[in-house]
């Protein structure tokens, strides 16, 4: 982070009624249920208490993480997000965004808030209803309104292919081998949107885990058995930190980035960055007992101490305790630079740095907390952007706000160069509507156009280090490039690519009704309608480390 972290040990429960407010009790779950892709997602707030700490919380299907989101390759989905939130506190209008779907066609379906819709108010409803095309792997959905997600609204969505080319390396893939990690915060997102530096206090892998000087809780268990190989799906569903993750006495082969297959490569830890998935097959093939899973996030001091920051991985057999077994010293890594996509590699255009039909540059820096990219810091809009678009603005000059858009020509292959100019990275680089092949990664003086890697969340890395991507700009409509660490894109650390705006309404494939009444509704919100009156007020109380009110 650019400035010192904010401690809230002290905190917690002076604001604890404040966070509690007008919620109802939920039970402490570590296993979310399942839907299908075309069922009714309700948005409201629970109190739960994931790390042993009691909040209100934002919450998809009444749990922490969200319901997770099922369906088959080529599947139709038609998700209706129901805002049911009455929690003063926080934010009462919402989006969902579904993480790493192009959704080529449906860019009114992407869930942004202020990009391609107006927030969904409270007592309203959107269907989004969407199609993945020949998308299958791992995804998630959160919601895009602000830092609203990190009060709870995540969730993971998996989409299974019959036709898994990998299917041979592994034996078992459902539900109970997606794990989630998550930061958690004990004081809720509006009021740390204004504090300078804030970092999580607990690691949630599948929705538990516990805090720095907290009760001991129940750990998340993921259950084995010996002999058989299994997928585990890894979803980095955090709003600030990556983390480090690894099994004890455990192998695991990466087969997966992003929703991308990638060849099998063999590691025995990973950095995984807020917004990443991953793919990883485990070999049960170690004596029957309990092993740590450990998931470090890079918020400074973090340890293990006290099962922080873990999960058990339990053979069955296992006798039902936590475990005892050692981290031992991690002697494969993995390297970005290793991974290589393994249907149709190669990344667009012709070879060479340069080479390409648009060179893009962009350049992040920071100033007293707030980001800029190429010296603009990004505000959202009054009007979301796709509706200044189907209002006939074409030109980057004629969309608002000024400075935050890029306007590219159709069936181009574009090459992105972003560096961060300044403190406060590795930081996720994720663009919607597209996936993208890394050809230089940060830190590596290297390309790669032969067989790069695929994603759709990339690190920038340290500060002055460059990365490079490349796609091809076929899918016309507003598509937001941001940071995915949600208090940074908070901060401005984003831009919008305006890709063939004069393409846009063709391209779309027709707009719902309920699209063209989340504005008119929205914008009629009072201020105690839209909720978190008192934020700032609230984050007086704990920090003088504040951006200028808003």
């Amino acid at each position: 982070m650019l400035f010192p972290s904010v401690l809230f040990m002290s905190l917690h429960l002076a604001h604890a009624a404040s966070i509690i407010s007008r919620s109802r009790s939920s039970p402490l779950n570590s296993r979310s249920n399942t839907l299908g892709p075309k069922s009714n997602l309700i948005i409201a707030n629970e109190v739960i208490a994931p790390d042993g700490f009691t909040r209100s919380a934002t919450l998809a299907g009444g749990t922490f993480p969200g319901p997770i989101i099922t369906a088959q390759k080529g599947d139709t989905f038609a998700i209706n997000v129901v805002n049911k939130l009455s929690d003063d506190s926080m934010f009462k209008s919402t989006s969902v965004h579904w993480h790493g779907i192009v959704q080529n066609g449906t860019n009114y379906a992407d869930g942004v808030a202020f990009v391609t819709q107006c927030p969904i108010a409270q007592n309203d409803s959107f269907l989004h209803k969407f199609e993945a095309h020949n998308q299958a792997g791992t995804y998630w959905y959160h919601s895009h309104y602000s830092t609203q997600q990190c009060d709870g609204l995540r969730g993971a969505l998996i989409i299974y292919d019959p036709h898994d080319p990998l299917s041979y390396l592994y034996d078992v893939d459902d539900d109970t081998t997606v794990i989630t990690l998550a930061d958690w915060y004990h004081v809720v997102a509006p009021i740390l949107n204004h504090i300078i530096g804030v970092n999580g206090n607990s690691t949630l892998i599948n929705g538990l885990g516990r805090y720095q000087g907290g009760p001991k809780t129940e750990l998340a268990v993921v259950n084995i058995e010996y002999g058989k190989r299994y997928r585990l799906r890894l979803v980095a569903m955090s709003c600030d930190p990556n983390f480090m993750f690894s099994i004890d006495n455990h192998s695991l082969t990466v087969i997966e980035a992003d929703g991308q297959l990638t060849e099998p490569l063999l590691v025995d830890s990973l950095q995984i960055f807020a917004g990443q998935r991953y793919s990883v097959v485990l070999n049960a093939n170690q004596p029957v007992d309990n092993y740590w899973i450990r998931a470090l996030p890079s918020t400074p001091g973090s340890s293990f101490n006290g099962g922080l920051n873990a999960a058990v991985l339990r053979y069955s057999g296992a006798p039902v305790t936590e475990p005892t077994t050692n981290q031992t010293k991690s002697t494969m890594p993995l390297f970005e630079t290793n991974l290589h996509a393994l249907i149709n590699p190669g990344a667009p255009g012709i070879p060479g740095y340069g080479n390409a039909d648009i060179n893009l540059k962009m350049i992040v820096n920071n100033t007293g907390g707030i980001y800029s990219i190429n010296n603009v810091s990004y505000k959202p809009p009054t009007v979301p952007v796709l509706l200044q678009i189907l209002s006939g603005a074409q030109e980057a000059t004629d969309l608002l706000p000024a400075g935050s858009f890029y306007v590219l020509e159709a069936n181009k292959v574009v090459e992105l160069t972003l560096t961060a100019g300044n403190i406060g990275g590795p930081h996720p680089i994720h663009i919607h509507g597209h996936s993208f092949d890394v050809v230089q990664s940060a830190g590596i003086s290297s390309f790669n156009y032969l067989n790069p890697v695929r994603r759709d969340v990339v690190s920038s890395g340290l500060q002055n280090q460059q990365m490079v991507i490349r796609w091809v700009t076929d899918n016309s409509g507003p598509w937001f490039l941001h940071c995915h660490i949600d208090w940074h894109l908070e901060a401005g650390f984003a831009v919008v690519l305006a890709e063939s705006p004069s393409e846009t309404r063709q391209h779309l494939k027709g707009i719902p009704n309920a699209w063209d009444d989340l504005c008119p509704i929205f914008d009629s919100l009072t201020p105690a309608q839209i909720g978190a009156e008192n934020s700032y007020a609230e984050a007086q109380n704990i920090s003088t480390m504040l951006f200028p009110p808003n």
